[in-house]
């Protein structure tokens, strides 16, 4: 028996005898990159499914701005902050009638404005989402999306399909990069008909007018006068709200 047992030795410590699921070479490799996708919708549903999170108020802004920071930024923050705990309270959030929550926060879980709806949310005793994306330099969640509801991905595609399938309005707060990517993902999957339509709100004119020029775009015939009326604009997190409510939000209130 001892003899066999020997023999059998390489067998049994083959990368090919592991059982897949426990086998994390074989997960990560390329083979199994359309898996790692299922996993990653797969599990951040599980938990919202327990949560009961039927819907969501998705938050976007800026990673780079402080509380405390120069020029318009603390008002940024403590608008952003404010608009989520107002959502929270008027939304649904903290209703958890039949197992249901509607209008749940929803952000990307990093710092910044991303940290101060989650932030309001937490002022109030509601729950909100982080979708926290894994990059290069890391970036640690903030620490007031709900614990429970704290999402780590590695996939763009994947994260922001979560963003959206929920969403019941978007509230873009000013940011760069990452938040125009974002934002025009759901302004082309409203414009093209793909996702239900739901109010868009842009907080501070000003500063959205300042940088993208949607006048040019309508005379160069990019977009068309409907096109516009796809998102409107505010200037307080209390204006958001409103803007929310004329454009369809429903309030599911507490």
């Amino acid at each position: 028996m001892a003899e066999r047992k020997l023999l059998s030795a390489a067998q049994l410590t083959s990368p090919s005898y592991r059982l897949p699921a426990l086998d994390q070479d074989f997960l990560l490799s390329d083979d199994m990159r359309g898996v790692r996708f299922q996993l990653e919708y797969a599990k951040a549903e599980h938990y919202l499914r327990a949560w009961g999170v039927r819907s969501t108020i998705v938050a976007f802004g800026s990673a780079r701005v402080r509380e405390d920071g120069p020029g318009r930024q603390a008002f940024w923050y403590s608008e952003a902050r404010a608009f989520g705990a107002l959502a929270s309270e008027r939304g649904g959030a903290k209703t958890h009638n039949s197992g249901i929550r509607d209008n749940v926060i929803a952000t990307g879980g990093g710092p910044g404005l991303m940290e101060a709806a989650n932030r309001g949310a937490a002022d109030v005793g509601a729950p909100s989402i982080g979708f926290n994306i894994t990059l290069p330099h890391e970036q640690e969640p903030n620490p007031y999306s709900t614990p429970a509801l704290t999402f780590r991905f590695h996939y763009f595609a994947m994260r922001k399909m979560h963003l959206a399938m929920r969403a019941n309005a978007l509230v873009v707060f000013p940011g760069g990069f990452g938040t125009l990517d974002e934002m025009f993902e759901i302004l082309n999957l409203r414009q093209t008909g793909k996702s239900p339509a739901i109010p868009i709100v842009l907080f501070d004119e000003n500063y959205w007018r300042s940088i993208i020029n949607f006048d040019a775009l309508l005379d160069h015939g990019m977009i068309d006068q409907f096109d516009q009326k796809l998102f409107d604009f505010a200037d307080s997190a209390e204006s958001v709200w409103e803007r929310l409510v004329v454009g369809g939000l429903t309030a599911h209130h507490s």
